[in-house]
């Protein structure tokens, strides 16, 4: 996950600090190099990560520091406070339109995932009650057209396209359908190239003087590390983007872009894709990336994300029957089923407080979660309905079956049965809390 290295590489700094009862200024100067050289290895721009750095160290060496009692949690809270400053204190949104549809244009290099972005934020307008327009004016990569259609289609979003008509008529051309047709909001898919070229940039020229957009919305590949950065502030210096939309912080990033952009181009990131599902949008908050960034986790987003993934009148019947000790194995499959709706476990886990360690320790025993939970659900799937009502029925010869149904051992399915067992007489111990609605004010 984005920042697991930069996180642990804080916590061994701040670490330090928290074993010595009082500060100088040398265990603050010393504490801000190994936090310097932390950012310059998540890929941080250097005058950013410098610039952060001397910030911090000049709030930390002061007397109302020094002279505290726990002066190194003083120390990571101004480092917080400055984390958050760097990444633009409050969350963006969307500039809507008060007039006619809102105009949303994408752009970015080819490869920066801006089609499925903009599918993506076009379920997320949808599902805020707008009535989006995907509009097609990639018309040089083969089958972008028909790749956002599919896209469109998946988030059930209508794509409005002319085939390979001017890609300055067809912005202006959907405006025109958007209005007459009741859309609210319009999403224009840009072609993009492999490098940033005089007629690409021309041509996105073109398209923003005739639209004239509410967002010009750039849409990076946050795998790229520092190039991401170069990429944010050529676009932004040719174009004048309004934000940024990071892409694949999910994945194995060190996450200096994250923090770099806005500092360099002085544009707000809007929204990070976190996932491979449509789904997987989110907005950018500056506060809880930070918390992400220090090992704080991230509970709000974790709360906003089961409140519009999970099926609450399931959730509650589940509770129900947890409370009433008949939670059985299909039971568990239907809680598996919604869990993994909410995206890969370990992007789970991460946003809980203190568990950055726990997704370390994952990969470093190359513990695959999510193949974990598959393989469990495969072994209930083999099961009988009666079986997965009564487990204590089923003896070697159904084992047996059980194991051949799955393509797994006999060892597997007693291993699940004693965990589901121990799980079961954990469950007594949470009878005060009722529901979805509990569990989500507990995490709060």
């Amino acid at each position: 996950m984005a920042f697991e290295g930069l996180s642990e590489k804080l916590s061994a700094a701040f670490k330090k600090l928290k074993s010595k009862g009082k500060l100088s200024e040398k265990d603050v100067k010393d504490a801000m190099r190994e936090v310097r050289l932390a950012l310059l290895e998540a890929d941080v721009n250097y005058k950013v990560a410098k610039d952060f750095t001397n910030k911090v160290a000049e709030r930390a060496i002061g007397e109302a520091v020094m002279q505290s009692l726990t002066p190194a949690q003083m120390v990571i809270k101004i480092v917080n406070e400055e984390l958050v400053k760097l990444m633009g204190e409050t969350e963006a949104r969307i500039n809507l339109s008060s007039k006619g549809p809102t105009v949303i244009m994408l752009c970015g290099l080819q490869g920066s995932g801006k089609t499925t972005h903009a599918g993506k934020l076009a379920l997320k307008q949808k599902k805020m009650g707008h009535r989006p327009l995907l509009v097609a004016c990639d018309v040089y990569r083969p089958a972008a057209i028909k790749q956002l259609q599919v896209i469109g289609s998946k988030a059930g979003v209508p794509v409005f396209e002319m085939g390979s008509e001017n890609p300055v008529k067809i912005a202006k051309a959907a405006y025109s359908h958007a209005r007459d047709h009741g859309n609210d909001i319009v999403i224009l898919d840009t072609a993009g190239r492999l490098h940033i070229d005089e007629e690409l940039m021309a041509e996105l020229a073109k398209i923003k003087a005739e639209t004239e957009p509410n967002e010009v919305l750039l849409v990076v590949d946050s795998m790229t590390g520092q190039d991401a950065v170069n990429v944010a502030k050529f676009f932004n210096d040719l174009l004048d983007i309004t934000g940024v939309i990071l892409t694949k912080l999910d994945g194995d990033t060190r996450g200096g872009a994250a923090l770099s952009v806005r500092e360099v181009t002085g544009k707000p990131i809007k929204f990070v894709g976190s996932g491979e599902k449509l789904e997987d949008l989110e907005e950018f908050y500056p506060e809880r990336m930070a918390s992400r960034i220090l090992g704080m986790g991230d509970v709000l987003s974790l709360i906003e994300q089961a409140e519009t993934t999970l099926d609450e009148k399931k959730a509650e019947q589940l509770a129900g029957k947890m409370l009433k000790n008949k939670f059985d194995l299909s039971d568990f499959l239907e809680q598996l089923n919604q869990i993994k709706k909410m995206g890969p476990l370990k992007s789970i886990i991460s946003k809980f407080p203190g568990m950055s360690s726990i997704t370390s320790k994952m990969d470093e025993m190359d513990i695959d979660g999510d193949k974990q939970m598959d393989r469990t659900m495969a072994i209930i799937l083999s099961m009988t309905p009666e079986e997965r009502k009564k487990p204590e029925f089923l003896n070697a010869s159904r084992k047996k079956r059980i194991a051949v149904g799955c393509g797994l051992k006999v060892e597997d399915v007693n291993k699940l049965l004693k965990n589901f067992e121990q799980m079961q007489k954990m469950m007594k111990q949470f009878k005060g809390m009722k529901g979805k609605g509990s569990l989500l004010r507990g995490l709060r």
